[in-house]
């Protein structure tokens, strides 16, 4: 499926965001969180051709609606004598969690909205950002 859907939109030159693909309840069934920048009319076709293939069980677009999101960081940021406790405490205050910490680098664990995450790296890029990963958004409705 994830193979027929990138060339869904490579042919079409539509542009993935992010993506995030797991299983569900259902061991049988994965689900994938897309996302997806473009105004309402190209939205609308996305959502079109996804519903045509085969395989594919439902698609919601989740901004219609009302809908939880966050996204994984994690980032090693340089330490050094002087910027340690800074960087702890930014750590702390944006409800992250140390992962690893050696004398030199830490490594932040930071969940949460994409802006929250890019305010905080923002933040961390003036002590020496050195490694990035994030999981792209989940996202889940809600009523």
């Amino acid at each position: 499926m994830l193979a027929r859907i990138a060339g869904l939109f490579s042919a079409r030159g539509y542009n993935i965001n992010s993506l995030v693909v797991a299983p569900t309840e259902d061991s049988a069934v994965s689900r994938m969180v897309l996302t997806v920048t473009g105004d309402e009319r190209i939205i609308e076709q996305i959502v079109k051709q996804l519903n045509k293939l085969i395989g594919v069980i439902k698609v919601v677009d989740l901004c219609e609606g009302k809908y939880l999101e966050r996204e994984l960081l994690l980032t090693k940021v340089s330490l050094n004598n002087q910027n340690r406790f800074e960087v702890l405490h930014l750590t702390e205050l944006f409800g992250g969690k140390v992962s690893d910490l050696s004398k030199k680098e830490l490594t932040v664990e930071l969940v949460g909205e994409s802006q929250k995450v890019d305010g905080f790296l923002e933040l961390m890029r003036s002590y020496g950002v050195k490694e990035v990963v994030r999981t792209g958004k989940v996202a889940i409705s809600r009523e």
